[in-house]
């Protein structure tokens, strides 16, 4: 995520509450990016493995656990951050 946008999402995270930021996930869009026609992955793929502390891509139900934080009483007094999940990719590139 560029930094201008990482940014601005705190900003308006402080007055609506709080962000998923998800890492990468392999869907519809970018399955052609990521993953050759054999299931092995691209160069382009590799990178971001080779990046990522659990040397793996997410699946959409790992979102699952962050959002169900957010939305129960548990984070009722949450607001203003960015929740990663992202098999450590963000902590571990620098991002």
């Amino acid at each position: 995520m560029e930094k201008g946008l990482f940014n601005l999402k705190n900003k308006i995270a402080i007055l609506t509450g709080a962000t998923i930021a998800p890492g990468f996930f392999i869907g519809n869009q970018n399955r052609a990016l990521l993953t050759n026609p054999d299931g092995s992955y691209t160069e382009r793929g590799k990178t971001i493995i080779n990046q990522t502390p659990m040397r793996r891509f997410g699946v959409a139900e790992e979102l699952n656990g962050a959002l169900h934080y957010l939305c129960s009483d548990a984070a009722r007094f949450v607001t203003g951050i960015v929740i990663p999940v992202d098999g450590g990719f963000s902590a571990f590139s620098g991002v």
